[in-house]
């Protein structure tokens, strides 16, 4: 087949919880790399503000709300897009958020919660734009996992149990959909400083075991995972699916660093 390029150029991409965070940092990176990109959040005036951003790169976007817990909003998001664009190649899944209590008395319904939104919200819009892809027999699915995906992080087991389902999710999903041309992958971030983990590791003594571990010995840019996103999102990773790709600062390799 040869060496495809690492270029976006002529793809639809829409970027789920797009309007802050690492979402917004990789659609905004999608959009560089050629894609046009839809961001879409709950928040009307945020995604405004992102398909704006991105249409300052000269690419197309539109500004369509949606919400992972509602299926009935991920179906309407695909019809928007299609009916704009024609078609989805790209579906990044970053919705989700971390609580922190001890696991005792976690109270169950915000474990339902958590897990509605991280997993079962991954799970609804890879059903909902993984049919379109599979009827084109084309698709490019990046679901955002964690270090929580492989190992424990203390008083978050809900986050760390949610995540750990998204990697699994990834990898069933991928032998599923293979045979109709629909790769999916997994990005794992190490830490990064977003407003999701900002009063967990700043200046805290979990941030500092956290820079201990880490070889790089510095919290991740959000920059950073934009080129593991242009590679699973283009047709470089044509042979590649299942894989949940660590970028991580050499955190999951780390044991005695002194």
């Amino acid at each position: 087949m040869g060496y495809r390029p690492l270029e976006l150029n002529g793809k639809v991409a829409v970027v789920i919880g797009g309007s802050s965070g690492i979402g917004q940092t990789l659609a905004r990176g999608l959009a560089e790399a050629g894609a046009d990109v839809v961001p879409s959040a709950r928040r009307l005036d945020r995604v405004k503000a992102v398909a704006n951003e991105i249409e300052s790169l000269g690419r197309r976007s539109l500004a369509v709300t949606s919400d992972v817990t509602v299926r009935a909003s991920l179906e309407k998001l695909l019809q928007t897009i299609v009916e704009a664009f024609g078609k989805v190649d790209i579906l990044v899944n970053c919705t989700g958020f971390i609580q922190r209590a001890p696991t005792l008395d976690f109270p169950e319904a915000d474990w339902n919660r958590l897990i509605d939104t991280n997993l079962t919200g991954t799970l609804r819009a890879c059903q909902v734009f993984g049919r379109h892809m599979i009827k084109r027999r084309y698709g490019r699915i990046i679901n955002i996992a964690s270090m929580g995906s492989f190992l424990a992080l203390y008083e978050v087991s809900a986050y760390c149990a949610s995540k750990a389902g998204v990697s699994s999710l990834t990898k069933s999903l991928a032998i599923e959909w293979a045979r109709h041309g629909v790769c999916v992958n997994a990005i794992a971030p190490g830490y990064f400083r977003t407003p999701l983990t900002e009063n967990l590791i700043a200046g805290t003594p979990r941030g500092a075991e956290i820079l201990l571990r880490t070889p790089v010995n510095r919290f991740g840019e959000l920059e950073e995972l934009i080129g593991a996103a242009i590679f699973l999102a283009s047709d470089a990773s044509t042979f590649v699916t299942g894989t949940v790709l660590a970028v991580d600062g050499g955190y999951l390799a780390s044991g005695v660093n002194q």
